[in-house]
């Protein structure tokens, strides 16, 4: 597995005192974006500490130790953001949804196929490709289990998903 996590991107600056403005749907940002973790930015992973982060409207603001102006962070404006993988000290009965792409997907014993991407809308929506393309809705209703080591999704009636 990738040693950092991509959990969002830079959209903007946020006021004058060096906030940037990110654009994030990460599952875990409570247990990353905290005053003194570190994030990692752009395709250098540039490591900066946070000084604070809070929520304005649907964006998160983050300043960082080492910067309190506007024109040091803009270099920033439009790159993502990283974490650590280890950071989030995920439980084992724990995942993220970008790790699920390639699972192969089962109704009891019948393939039905493989993950190929996910999207976001009020539910996450896990695309799957098999003899027929479907979306399996991430809830309980459908998913009796993940099976981390195996990369395998077992489903609750996951065959009535597909057309």
């Amino acid at each position: 597995m990738d040693n950092y996590v991509l959990i969002g991107k830079i959209i903007n600056s946020f006021g004058i005192k060096g906030e940037v403005k990110m654009l994030s749907s990460f599952e875990y940002k409570d247990r990353i974006l905290k005053k003194g973790n570190f994030l990692y930015i752009g395709p250098l992973k540039e490591k900066e500490e946070i000084k604070s982060y809070r929520v304005h409207k649907h964006y998160d603001l983050i300043s960082f130790t080492a910067y309190d102006n506007i024109n040091e962070i803009l270099k920033y404006k439009g790159l993502n953001v990283y974490a650590k993988r280890s950071d989030l000290h995920l439980l084992d009965t724990e995942y993220l949804i970008s790790d699920l792409i390639g699972y192969q997907v089962y109704d009891e014993d019948i393939l039905l196929g493989t993950v190929i991407d996910y999207e976001e809308n009020n539910n996450i929506l896990l695309k799957v490709k098999g003899e027929k393309n479907f979306y399996l809705p991430l809830i309980p209703n459908y998913i009796k289990e993940v099976l981390k080591d195996e990369k395998i999704i077992k489903t609750n009636h996951g065959q009535d998903l597909i057309f």
